[in-house]
């Protein structure tokens, strides 16, 4: 994808130094006050929370925008970690003062913002030109009685990130196409390969995937209900879905094919940059960390190939905060950061895969190449990906809690610190402890 390398290393490599300092102060230039913008001497000040790597900042848009619009100055800050914006984010909202006009809604928190801050946020409903979207992503972000709370940035189709150079030391296929032909239609065929890399690989101590719970995710994410269902009551303990991936993701740390290193957990970046692991369930937004992460050692060295099935895991909004003293303006700029020529700029500079249904047709998307990926066509595997996702998504209030409350309980048994029955139990009471 030409330069999609260096702007996702840089990209990266901003957000992790605003992300620092952000961590730092929060919402600190706001917390005096309802929100931070406002409007003074015919000049829009418009405010901006965000978090990780969202592509907004960082491929110039903003200044984009403000060129466009003389009298708009846009304020953006960055959290390196979702799970503290997020934190920051809830108290704000209970205290109703350090918000920014425009804050970033992760996909796992939007059934709680729906259900318990809808009066908080404006209503996009009503703004024209925003019917553009995949439906099952505006449906995640909207109310019972039709508001919908804010506009989708990307999603997360899966594939499977794989290191070339390792398959052919264990003597497996290195073209993706015929890699993805070793686990296609079945999980459990990924997992079988993984058991034939482990038995064939001869170069020193390599994983076959980084986590048990890498594998977990994506299983779970490729069904239309997870941890909740229709009425919103807790499903997981009841699900085959959940039980399904679980056992598999059991499975697999039993065997001794992974590297113990939760994705985005200490120890998962070196893991990265000294190769030692092999593959990585990747939805199309962890490419650009792998990348950076990873480092110019090791590009040409990994690829991508198509995942067993379809799933989507992650994805973002952008919601304006009903209370922001320059509302309109604010869903304004919203509706233009989310336009199909804005994501499909996102996606050329730095591969976050659009929501847009129009942005996925474009030939910006579907021809686009990783070079860091080995050439990899990263817009048709994705763009196909995005097809497979279920229509249904349906989310609950806590949905990334317990995401996260399962990917600890399989590191226990990663860690040989619980039987998997025991890990199991021990998940659900923590479960049934952080939702209430």
């Amino acid at each position: 994808m030409g330069t999609l390398g260096s702007l996702r290393r840089k990209a990266v490599a901003t957000a992790a130094a605003v992300g620092a300092l952000a961590l730092v102060v929060g919402c600190s230039s706001g917390d005096d006050s309802a929100t931070g913008g406002g409007k003074k001497d015919g000049k829009v000040t418009i405010t901006m929370g965000m978090y990780g790597v969202m592509g907004i900042k960082e491929t110039g848009l903003l200044e984009q925008y403000e060129k466009e619009n003389p009298n708009v100055d846009i304020k953006a800050e960055i959290a390196g970690d979702e799970q503290t914006y997020y934190t920051a984010l809830q108290t704000r909202l209970a205290a109703g003062k350090g918000l920014k006009d425009i804050q970033g809604i992760e996909i796992g928190r939007a059934k709680e913002i729906t259900e318990t801050q809808a009066d908080k946020f404006a209503d996009f409903s009503d703004v024209p030109g925003t019917d553009h979207f995949l439906p099952w992503k505006e449906s995640q972000i909207s109310t019972k009685d039709g508001k919908v709370l804010g506009l989708g940035t990307d999603i997360g189709p899966m594939a499977v990130c794989y290191r070339k150079d390792y398959f052919e030391k264990a003597g497996l296929p290195t073209d993706r196409e015929e890699v993805a032909k070793l686990w296609a239609g079945d999980w459990n065929k990924y997992v079988e390969v993984g058991r034939d890399f482990k038995k064939g690989f001869k170069g020193g101590d390599v994983a076959y995937m980084d986590a048990a719970s890498g594998l977990f995710n994506a299983m779970v994410y490729g069904y239309p209900e997870q941890y909740y269902d229709d009425k919103g009551e807790l499903i997981y303990d009841s699900n085959p879905a959940v039980k399904e991936a679980w056992n598999l993701a059991a499975d697999a740390a039993e065997d001794g094919l992974t590297a113990k290193l939760r994705q985005f957990q200490p120890g998962w970046d070196p893991g990265l940059a000294n190769g030692t692991f092999a593959t990585a369930v990747c939805p199309a937004w962890m490419l650009s960390h792998i990348s950076e992460k990873a480092g110019d050692a090791n590009k040409g060295k990994w690829d991508v190939a198509k995942a067993p099935k379809g799933a989507n895991w992650g994805g973002s909004f952008l919601g304006v905060v009903e209370q922001s003293p320059v509302k309109e303006e604010a869903k304004k700029l919203v509706a233009w950061l989310t336009a199909p020529e804005q994501q499909a700029h996102i996606f050329k500079e730095i591969g976050n895969i659009p929501s847009s249904r129009e942005a996925l047709d474009s030939p910006e998307v579907k021809n686009a190449k990783s070079e860091y990926f080995s050439g990899a066509p990263i817009g048709q595997i994705f763009g196909a990906a995005a097809q497979e996702i279920p229509d249904k998504q349906v989310l609950g209030r806590k949905d990334g809690t317990i995401k996260d409350t399962f990917s600890q309980g399989l590191a226990l048994i990663e860690q040989g610190d619980a039987k998997r029955d025991e890990a199991w139990k021990t998940t659900g009471e923590r479960i049934e402890k952080a939702v209430g």
